[in-house]
C-alpha cells in the first residue's frame, strides 16, 4: 500500500471507541490497540515525535485496519481477544503461557482434591492460584490429614494405604451418605476461604477430649494435625484484618521494558507475588492494562473481591468485564502497598539491567576481547573440538558450537573415530576436521568464525593442514592447552603456533576456559557412554547360549548388567530362559563382576 492511501485511510477513521490492527508489508498483524476514539490514537502514531522502540514499530506499519466497538469496554475486550489470536510481536503479552496451581475439590460421587494448573467448567470448585507451587502441594497435603476423601483417580476393588492412615473413607468397600461428603466439602471450603482458626480450635478441643478420654493415640494425632497446619500457614504474612481476597499490582518502565509485579493476598494475607519483565512498544499505561486484561482472561472463575492499580491508570472498563471492583487507592495502607509492589517492580527491572550488563560482558565484550588479542576481529561462531579415549581403545571426538558467546546444544555433534588406531591425537583430530567440514560444505552449512581444537602447537597443525591443504578453508584455528592440573592455561594459534596474549583474568580468558571446559565434558561424556555400551555388550556377548535376540530380552527387561546379575533364578525363567541357561548366567555374571 502506497503512503497515499494510508494517508487517506487515516483521513477516513471514525470518532468512535475501537480496535485497531496494524499490518506489515506481508500483511501480518505485527500490534493491535484498543482506542476510545480511534481517529485520535492511530493518527498519533505518524505525526510528532517518538522514542526509538516506537519509531521501530511505526517504521515497519504498511496499512492497517481497525474495529469498531459500541464502548470502551468491549474495545478492551476485543483487544484481549485479537491480541491471543494473532500474537502480534509489538504486542505486551503473556507470552510464557505461565499457568498456576489451583486446589481444585472435585463434584464427583466421591469427591476428592488435587491440585490442577486449568480451570474447566465442570462445576467442581477451585481455590487458589497458588503463584508458589510447592503452597498449593502444602495446603493439599494438610487438607488430606485432616479430611479422609478419596486419593485415587480410579476407585480401586479394595481398600489401600491411604484408608489404613485413616486418610480415605473407603468408597471403594463401602457406602458413604452423602450427608458425610456434604459436610466435608464444606469444611473444605471454609478452610480454603479462610476459616483454618476455627478449624484449628475444633481440633484442639478434639486433642484435649481425647487426652481427657486416656485415648493418648488418637490426641497425638490431633496434636500432629495443629502443628502440620501451623507450620503451613505461618509462612503466610498478615497484611489486612478484613479477609479480603486482593490483587495488588504495580509496573515500572525503563529502555523499553516494563516489569509488573502482582501481590496476592488471600483472606487478608499475603500469600505470594508474581514477576513478569518484557518489552513494551505502545503507551506504557496501554500496554499495562493491555497485560492486567490478559492477566484475567483465562482466570474469572478464581478473581479476588478487589483489585488495587497504581496512580494514573484507569479500571473502569477492567471493573465493568470483570464485575469486580477496581480501586486506585490514594492513602494509607492500601496505597502503600500498592507502592511497594511498584518498588518491587523498579527493583527487578534495574537487577535485570545489571544482569544483562554482566552477561554482556561475560559474551559480547569477550568475544571483542577474544577477535582483538586474534586480530582478526569478532568471531560470532565458535566451534571447538576435544577427543577422548582411554589407552587407545573406544576413540570418540565431540564438537560444541557457542553463537555469539553462548553455547548452541542443537549444533553440538559427535564422532566415532573410524580410522586411527591407537593413542594418536594427531591423527584423531585429522579424521574429524576432514569429516565435519567435508560435510559443511558439500550441504552448504554455516563455515565458524573460529576453530579451537583441545591441546597446542601439533593440533594446531594438523587441524590447519586439513583445512588449507585439503579442503581449501582458511579458517583461523586455536589451541586451547592444558597445565599439569588439566587447568585451562595458555590459546595459541598461527603458523608456527604462538601464544594469544590473553590477561588469566580478563572475560575473553574466562570464555576460552568455559568452552574448553564444555567441550570437554561433551567428549568424556560421549565416550562413557560409547564405553559402557561397549562393556554390556561384549560381558552378554561371552555367555554360550544368549544371542542377540535373548540379550535384547534381558537389556529390555532388566536395564543394565547390573540388574541382571541382581536377578533371582524365578524371573530368568519367566522370561523364557531354561533353567540351566539361567544358572550359567548368573554364575558367568558373578565371575565377571
Amino acid at each position: 500500500m502506497t503512503s497515499l492511501s494510508l494517508k487517506e485511510k487515516l483521513s477516513f477513521l471514525p470518532d468512535k471507541p475501537g480496535c485497531y490492527l496494524m499490518k506489515d508489508y506481508e500483511g501480518k498483524v505485527i500490534y493491535v490497540g484498543k482506542a476510545k476514539v480511534l481517529k485520535n490514537r492511530v493518527r498519533s502514531y505518524f505525526t510528532g515525535s517518538h522514542d526509538g522502540k516506537t519509531q521501530r514499530l511505526v517504521s515497519e506499519i504498511v496499512d492497517f485496519e481497525y474495529i469498531v466497538t459500541d464502548s470502551a469496554l468491549e474495545a478492551l475486550i476485543l483487544e484481549c481477544n485479537l491480541i491471543k489470536k494473532y500474537s502480534p510481536r509489538y504486542n505486551v503479552m503473556l507470552k510464557d503461557d505461565k499457568t498456576y496451581p489451583y486446589i481444585k475439590l472435585t463434584r464427583e460421587e466421591h469427591p476428592r482434591l488435587e491440585v490442577v494448573r486449568k480451570i474447566r467448567k465442570d462445576n467442581a470448585k477451585y481455590f487458589g492460584p497458588y503463584p508458589n507451587a510447592g503452597a498449593a502441594q502444602q495446603t493439599k497435603k494438610l487438607l488430606d490429614r485432616l479430611y479422609p476423601l478419596r486419593k485415587c483417580k480410579t476407585i480401586p476393588d479394595r481398600v489401600c494405604l491411604y484408608y489404613h492412615m485413616g486418610q480415605c473413607i473407603a468408597p471403594c468397600i463401602q457406602t458413604v451418605e452423602k450427608k458425610t461428603y456434604q459436610k466435608i466439602t464444606q469444611e473444605i471450603t471454609r478452610f480454603l476461604k479462610g476459616g483454618h482458626e476455627k478449624i484449628r480450635e475444633e481440633l484442639y478441643q478434639k486433642m484435649n477430649e481425647a487426652s481427657e478420654n486416656l485415648q493418648f493415640e488418637r490426641a497425638k494425632e490431633y496434636r500432629d494435625q495443629i502443628l502440620y497446619m501451623d507450620a503451613v500457614m505461618e509462612k503466610q504474612k498478615i497484611t489486612f484484618q478484613d479477609h479480603v481476597d486482593r490483587d495488588v499490582f504495580g509496573y515500572a518502565v525503563d529502555r523499553g521494558w516494563m516489569c509488573v509485579q502482582v501481590f496476592y493476598l488471600r483472606q487478608g494475607k499475603m500469600i505470594e507475588r508474581d514477576v513478569s519483565i518484557f518489552p513494551y512498544f505502545g503507551d506504557e499505561k496501554e500496554d499495562f492494562l493491555s497485560f492486567v486484561t490478559q492477566f484475567y482472561y483465562d482466570r474469572q472463575q478464581t478473581l479476588p473481591k478487589e483489585i488495587f492499580l497504581p496512580e494514573g491508570t484507569e479500571g473502569e472498563e477492567l471493573s465493568q468485564w470483570l464485575q469486580v471492583k477496581v480501586s486506585i487507592p490514594r492513602r494509607g495502607l492500601k496505597k502503600n502497598l500498592v507502592e511497594m509492589a511498584t518498588k518491587n517492580a523498579e527493583i527487578a527491572l534495574q537487577e535485570r539491567f545489571r544482569l544483562q550488563e554482566k552477561d554482556y560482558a561475560r559474551t559480547v565484550d569477550a568475544l571483542h576481547q577474544l577477535g582483538e588479542r586474534m586480530g582478526i576481529g569478532t568471531p560470532h561462531r565458535i566451534e571447538a573440538f576435544d577427543n577422548s579415549n582411554i589407552q587407545g581403545t573406544d576413540p570418540v571426538s565431540a564438537m560444541v558450537v557457542y553463537i555469539d558467546g553462548k553455547p548452541d546444544k542443537k549444533e553440538y555433534r559427535k564422532y566415532k573415530i573410524r580410522t586411527v588406531v591407537g593413542v594418536d591425537d594427531y591423527d584423531t583430530i585429522r579424521e574429524v576436521i576432514r569429516r565435519r567440514y567435508t560435510r559443511v560444505l558439500k550441504e552448504e552449512l554455516p563455515l565458524p568464525d573460529l576453530i579451537f581444537v583441545d591441546g597446542g602447537k601439533g593440533q594446531i597443525s594438523a587441524a590447519a593442514d586439513v583445512l588449507e591443504n585439503e579442503l581449501g578453508l582458511f579458517i583461523p584455528v586455536c589451541g586451547m592447552a592444558k597445565d599439569e592440573r588439566h587447568r585451562s592455561e595458555q590459546l595459541w594459534m598461527g603458523q608456527p603456533p604462538q601464544p594469544v596474549p590473553l590477561d588469566r583474568h580478563s572475560e575473553a580468558f574466562y570464555l576460552m576456559q568455559r568452552i574448553q571446559d564444555e567441550v570437554h565434558r561433551f567428549a568424556i561424556t560421549f565416550h562413557r557412554e560409547t564405553r559402557g555400551k561397549r562393556m554390556v555388550s561384549s560381558v552378554l556377548d561371552e555367555i554360550p547360549g544368549i544371542g542377540p535376540k535373548r540379550k535384547r530380552v534381558l537389556l529390555q527387561h532388566f536395564g543394565s548388567v547390573k540388574k541382571i546379575k541382581e536377578a533371582s533364578l524365578d524371573e530368568l525363567k519367566e522370561l523364557g530362559f531354561p533353567e540351566p541357561l539361567a544358572k550359567n548366567l548368573l554364575e558367568h555374571l558373578d565371575k565377571e563382576t
